[in-house]
């Protein structure tokens, strides 16, 4: 019920609002989240960077609700590599497949990975496609699959969350696939 009710926060604009212009909160959430703008989120890597730490960069955001909102935020993406790309910091980027357009179609999303990919494979860019929840992992995998194997990128790998039932099994398959995959707790 609890983790219900975070995902639901997460998706609530008043939460989002409510973190980042309440200083309490926002001191809780600055440890996950580098701030607003893109350039923001450059100079915190440069510092993480400067301790011997590489970093991910995640455009936020999840279940665009049409065609439009879903091609901004893989131009979105593109503007994070190209700026990774110029500041010369040590990053990739991590993308939802629904940000992208995954839950108005596949095609849609597919169309828009390939784009990001395409950037990444020039900017020499790792992207990082996380699992979200439970009704999203097998149109993930697929589409992860289809860009590997069926366009041939290779600058691509998963997030599999570790609370799922299903998790050993996909790593497993992964692995046969030569997968580069981290492993991460999940959201709750």
């Amino acid at each position: 019920m609890l983790r219900a009710f975070l995902i639901y926060l997460s998706h609530a604009a008043w939460a989002r609002n409510m973190v980042m212009h309440w200083a309490f909160a926002w001191r809780a959430a600055s440890r996950f989240i580098a701030g607003e703008k893109l350039e923001d989120g450059i100079a915190v890597i440069q510092k993480l960077n400067e301790k011997g730490i590489n970093a991910t960069l995640d455009h936020l955001g999840e279940n665009t609700t049409n065609p439009d909102e879903a091609r901004r935020a893989a131009a979105d993406i593109i503007d994070a590599m190209e700026a990774i790309d110029r500041s010369g910091v040590r990053a990739n980027v991590s993308i939802k497949l629904t940000q992208i357009g995954l839950a108005l179609g596949e095609d849609l999303a597919a169309e828009n990975l390939r784009r990001i990919l395409e950037c990444a494979q020039e900017s020499r860019t790792f992207v990082r496609i996380d699992i979200e929840d439970s009704p999203w992992v097998d149109k993930t995998l697929a589409l992860y699959r289809r860009t590997r194997f069926e366009y041939g990128f290779e600058n691509v790998g998963v997030a599999i969350q570790s609370y799922l039932y299903r998790s050993e099994k996909d790593i497993l398959r992964l692995r046969e696939d030569c997968t580069r995959v981290r492993l991460c707790k999940g959201g709750i």
